[in-house]
């Protein structure tokens, strides 16, 4: 068994480099067949990350041809793919990276039993974080539920050198039959959507190197100014990359404090958003009901509308009459991604203004982003819903019209994504319409809608209800 082959499971981890799991597997002197599996955690996915995905899938399985390898695709229940692909390949262990959101962590924690129990080896690996969830603690011995203290915490933490690709992939003999990627489809849900949210999406390990070294050679001088405003390209954009680990967190981490050391000061924000991320991985690793359901579950007794209103259907269209929101809700719906003052925005909107339950926005951007992650993303809209850790309080309620002056003065975003009222929209604010079904019905020529609920008065009825639950 010592000299039977690895089969190497991609998961979100789809790059060659600093990669602690096919570096080992490489290293063993065994042969390595990697193995993407599509099954139902994939399957279940939305729209616009299962699309995003299947690009990433193939840019992998390009990458692998090019150093002499393949990729083996299988479609199915991940732990009978596996055990028919050891049967097929006579492989005697199974490599892969570990995740944390509770769905996949609960799927691995089986999966690796059973593998044990059939005589399989399973080794699993660091790779999609910084920081093993179990590795930090407070001086009481808990996990962190603030943010401030975990970086102050973490800040100054050693961190290993990143791996390079492997010089050589070992290959088996002969090759378990695969399926062909294409034949999953992954892009049927976006229908007519797809070509353009394509024309948006920088795929690819070799693609994700690139967007960093730009970010850092060009924009994170002026990250803490720049970031906050959503006309202006000022952040790195990694999270789409981040998503599907074709770059890793560790080579973001130390181009970040290289930057930090060549005197560009800026870089130290870089550097807390990325503790930002593992933060939400800590959380949903130690408190698994982050990505479901109120983390302060006080918060259970809250009325917020959980059904699909008018006011939720227009909030979905980018038609509440609320510029900021809708600009970001159409720059979502046309590329993929949204900034992130515009998503504090838009959560803030829904949750207070809309006195809407933050999961009815969590599933809808489920569908929508292509940097759409559980973990992250259960921790940014409870954030902004008061219900989370660390949250914002629940008494603060975004203004959206004075965060639009304060941070899109000109207007410039909102005329790059709002086209009605406006004489000679952008393309940009056209490409909406191409991109939307056609059952909503909606022109660039449609009259721009009235607030479906006033700044003000939103405000005061979101105040009115945390006074009336005691909060």
């Amino acid at each position: 068994m010592s000299k039977s082959p690895i089969l190497m499971w991609f998961r979100r981890d789809l790059r060659l480099g600093d990669h602690e799991a096919l570096t080992a597997a490489c290293h063993s002197g065994r042969q390595v067949i990697p193995v993407f599996i599509y099954d139902e955690i994939t399957e279940d996915m939305g729209a616009a990350p299962k699309m995003r995905l299947g690009l990433s899938i193939a840019s992998l399985s390009q990458s692998l041809e090019a150093a002499g390898s393949r990729l083996i695709l299988r479609c199915g229940d991940a732990l009978k793919e596996l055990r028919a692909l050891i049967a097929e390949a006579g492989a005697g262990a199974v490599y892969w990276s570990r995740m944390y959101d509770p769905r996949t962590k609960d799927r691995d924690t089986v999966l690796k039993a059973a593998l044990k129990n059939d005589g399989i080896d399973t080794e699993s690996v660091k790779g999609l974080v910084l920081i093993e969830p179990w590795t930090v603690a407070t001086k009481t011995g808990g996990f962190y539920k603030v943010y401030t203290p975990m970086w102050k915490a973490v800040r100054d933490n050693e961190v290993s050198e990143t791996l390079p690709v492997p010089a050589q992939i070992p290959v088996p003999e002969s090759w378990p039959k695969t399926d062909a990627l294409d034949d999953w489809r992954m892009d049927a849900a976006m229908h007519r959507a797809a070509p353009g949210l394509l024309a948006h999406c920088t795929v690819g390990e070799a693609a994700a190197s690139d967007r960093l070294e730009a970010f850092v050679a060009t924009r994170v001088s002026n990250y803490v100014k720049n970031r906050d405003l959503p006309a202006v390209k000022g952040t790195s954009g990694l999270s789409e990359n981040l998503t599907y680990g074709e770059i890793s967190p560790r080579v973001c981490w130390h181009a970040g404090w290289k930057a930090l050391h060549e005197g560009k000061a800026d870089a130290e924000i870089f550097l807390k958003e990325l503790v930002w991320r593992e933060f939400a991985y800590h959380l949903a690793f130690h408190t698994p009901r982050i990505t479901t359901s109120n983390w302060k579950e006080d918060w259970d007794a809250f009325p917020w509308n959980s059904k699909e209103t008018a006011e939720v259907t227009a909030w979905k269209q980018g038609r509440t009459g609320i510029r900021f929101v809708d600009a970001a809700m159409r720059e979502m719906y046309v590329t993929g991604t949204m900034h992130n003052r515009g998503r504090m925005i838009v959560a803030s909107y829904l949750t207070k203004h809309l006195l809407t339950h933050w999961k009815i926005g969590l599933d809808w951007l489920a569908e929508c982003l292509i940097d759409w992650e559980p973990c992250s993303n259960g921790m940014g809209w409870q954030w902004s819903a008061g219900s989370g850790p660390d949250a914002t309080p629940f008494f603060r309620v975004f203004n959206p019209v004075t965060q639009l002056d304060k941070f899109d003065k000109d207007r410039a975003y909102v005329k790059r994504w709002i086209a009605e009222g406006t004489k000679s929209p952008s393309a940009t604010a056209l490409a909406y319409y191409d991109m939307i079904p056609q059952s909503w019905g909606m022109e660039p020529s449609d009259r721009y809608p009235d607030p479906i609920v006033p700044a003000d008065v939103g405000r005061q009825r979101a105040l009115d209800a945390y006074q009336n639950r005691g909060f």
